[in-house]
């Protein structure tokens, strides 16, 4: 019965991830793509349609807690204390591998999908590092270090928006909140002209919405409360590659999963937008240089990514739908991340960005200004005028 129960549940996540990969290849949606755009470009329509996609999960998700069916409790997201160091310091680290790379994991499952063998190479590190942190080596770092640099929340609070604001004001104003933000967010997008003549990118925006009230739905309902504890889940693509890797190499048992089964549904659905569309191509490497970059920027996101939680899905649409309170903590990082990222692509290398700013500032400090002279040493310091030198002369006026 438990094997049945899991089974389903992976099969569930298998369609969820394969309508989230379909049409967000449709769309050329990219998570980077829209912070890049928004930090370089000034143009903010992706991204308003990640704020869509956060509107539409964050009402749903909210309905379902406020009518009983979802316990936010029995979530990831929900603790008694937040751990901010490992928040700040992962959001940024997946940041800037995620401009290394080009986009984040999400990105690079639907890129695969499409042919492109760059992205599996990503893949692959990302999930190693992603499963070393989680489990693995560099887990010990992860829970006896950076964990323990936590805020505590006082008692009986956890670390939502909703669960403090009824403990500040002693009232729930969790459906006010969600009404309001969501509703907000949702203007955004619906009240820009442009993005109302791209059917794709809102269709795109809504269906990630819909699609994280269902991961929630799915595995609060499907779940075999008999098997353990239920920890309900939505869309996250980090720690669920590394167990999806660690289930194709180590335990097929792993294969029955919910996580494991949307990483698998991504890659299929962006297949098939892609063969419908005649746009599957294979791609590789240009150079070993490039190379160096994505797997760079693959291990800096697998590690960040456990560290905050989750990815520009898992914390940006379905952290914030649960309102948790490391949502703008993690959105902020990744967005500083990103942009020290672009910084050091543009000037080549870490050591040349480094190098040239030491060089301005040291060619910022030989010029300083002259110190002002004094009166009583000003004369002594002109230059002498020859007694034959011409005499200046005040320049006559027109009358004259």
């Amino acid at each position: 019965m438990q094997d049945t129960s899991a089974w389903l549940l992976a099969l569930t996540g298998l369609g969820i991830g394969t309508a989230a990969g379909f049409f967000v290849r449709l769309a050329r949606l990219c998570s980077f793509g829209a912070v890049e755009d928004a930090l370089m470009g000034g143009d903010t329509r992706r991204l308003r349609i990640f704020g869509l996609a956060l509107g539409i999960a964050l009402i749903g998700t909210q309905a379902l807690v406020i009518a009983g069916v979802l316990d936010p409790g029995q979530t990831n997201y929900t603790a008694p204390a937040l751990p901010l160091v490992s928040i700040m310091l992962g959001s940024v680290l997946f940041g800037i591998g995620m401009a290394m790379v080009g986009t984040c994991g999400f990105g690079s499952l639907v890129r695969l999908g499409t042919g492109d063998l760059r992205s599996f190479v990503v893949i692959l590190v990302l999930g190693g590092a992603a499963y070393a942190t989680l489990r693995g080596v560099f887990s010990g770092v992860r829970i006896t270090g950076l964990e323990q640099l936590s805020v505590a929340m006082p008692e009986g609070v956890s670390t939502d928006l909703a669960s403090l604001t009824r403990h500040l004001f002693g009232m729930d104003l969790r459906a006010a909140i969600a009404a309001l933000g969501g509703g907000a967010l949702c203007l955004l997008a619906f009240g820009d002209k442009r993005l109302r003549r791209t059917p794709r990118l809102l269709t795109a925006g809504i269906a990630l919405g819909l699609l994280t009230i269902a991961g929630w739905l799915a595995t609060t309902r499907l779940a075999d409360e008999f098997a353990g504890p239920v920890h309900p889940q939505s869309l996250t693509f980090v720690s669920t590659i590394g167990k999806a890797i660690y289930a194709g190499l180590l335990n097929a048992a792993n294969f029955a999963d919910f996580g494991v089964g949307t990483v698998f549904g991504v890659v299929l659905g962006s297949f098939i937008a892609a063969w419908r569309a005649d746009e599957l191509r294979w791609e590789a490497f240009d150079d070993d240089h490039e190379m160096r970059r994505h797997l760079g920027g693959a291990a800096l996101m697998g590690v960040g990514g456990i560290l905050m939680g989750g990815c520009t899905i898992g914390q940006g649409i379905t952290a914030g739908s649960m309102m948790a309170l490391s949502w703008p903590i993690a959105i902020g990082g990744m967005m500083l991340g990103a942009r020290m990222g672009i910084a050091v692509l543009v000037d080549g290398s870490p050591a040349e960005l480094i190098g040239r700013s030491w060089g301005r500032l040291r060619g910022a400090l030989r010029r300083r200004p002259p110190m002002p002279l004094r009166a009583s040493d000003s004369s002594s310091r002109l230059p002498a005028v020859p007694s034959d030198a011409p005499r200046p002369t005040a320049p006559r006026s027109p009358a004259e």
